[in-house]
């Protein structure tokens, strides 16, 4: 159980409400030349109406591989005019640990992934071979297990980051073909023909009462439904990352989000939202609204992806 004490010991300090403006999402239309989707992304994150600081963090990246011809002699019919590998990463962390360790542990997290992803020597950028796909699904675990290793290190260093952690929820995308990593209670969500699908598991006691057949509505399952069973960085066993592959279809929509959305803001709410929105600026704005409405008990942080022809999307 790894929501520690130092939480419970300042929820008293952190539960004053503020009156705290909330800004527009950071949001762009992306239709790159020769990929063979568009993107309609945005992201935001709010501390919330009760705790002082926010402890999550999010991203948003673009990343990929092009070659373009500027001049030749070679038949056209030969050579294509230019070759692009267009992908996104999509990631989200909530840091556990009280006082400013949750927030460090966060941010170390969405860093050092990168970090490791920009020390690959050898980028693998399609799914077409098995091997190749099965290499991607390794790398993603092992990302994980060497950023918990680092913030497991920095604690050993700095004892007042001792008990600090972070749910990581990842998402790359190359075309039609998604890897999603994930621990902890944060989530990732696919929205497909109007219907809301939870694509990750709570690594929660909730959750592991649930999976044992215990109702979720029943007592002991909701006051377990904060309490994690595996983060990054936390003391305890060593962690098994969970990683699966997906295929997208025109017109999905990708959600990230921590628990601050997911506790304030039902599935139905969250799907309808979703359907009505015009655009993923317009989504996220929208369920960072209403959870806020709802309470604000926790950090909101809200990262959508709409793919395909994005033709209501908004530049």
């Amino acid at each position: 159980m790894l929501r520690n004490s130092m939480q419970t010991e300042t929820q008293a300090e952190e539960e004053v409400t503020q009156e705290l403006k909330f800004e527009p999402p950071q949001s762009r239309f992306v239709a790159v030349p020769g990929a063979l989707m568009a993107i309609d992304v945005a992201a935001s994150t709010h501390p919330g109406h009760v705790r002082t600081n926010n402890e999550d963090h999010y991203l948003a990246i673009r990343f990929g591989r092009s070659l373009e011809n500027l001049y030749t002699n070679i038949n056209p019919e030969m050579l294509r005019p230019d070759y692009n590998l267009t992908g996104y990463g999509l990631l989200v962390a909530d840091g556990l640990g009280g006082m400013a360790g949750g927030e460090i542990a966060s941010r170390m997290a969405l860093t050092k992934i990168i970090n490791l992803v920009i020390d690959t020597p050898d980028w693998i950028l399609g799914f077409q071979d098995s091997a190749k796909v099965k290499i991607i699904m390794e790398r993603m675990s092992e990302r994980f297990l060497k950023v918990d290793e680092t913030l497991k290190q920095q604690a050993d260093h700095d004892a007042s980051l001792i008990g600090m952690g972070t749910t990581l929820t990842t998402a790359a995308t190359l075309n039609y073909d998604m890897v999603i990593g994930h621990i902890g209670d944060s989530r990732a969500y696919l929205f497909r023909n109007d219907t809301l699908t939870q694509l990750t598991k709570d690594h929660t006691v909730a959750q592991e009462l649930i999976d044992a057949g215990i109702d979720r509505t029943d007592p002991a399952t909701r006051s377990m439904r904060h309490v994690l069973t595996a983060a990054l960085g936390s003391l305890g066993s060593r962690i098994q990352p969970e990683v699966q592959r997906i295929r997208l279809q025109d017109r999905d929509q990708i959600l990230l989000c921590t628990d601050g959305l997911t506790e304030m803001v039902d599935d139905q709410t969250i799907a309808s939202l979703l359907k009505n929105a015009g655009s993923a600026a317009k989504a996220v704005e929208d369920l960072t609204t209403v959870a806020l409405a709802a309470g604000g008990a926790d950090n909101v942080t809200v990262v959508l992806a709409r793919f395909g022809p994005g033709e209501n999307a908004e530049s």
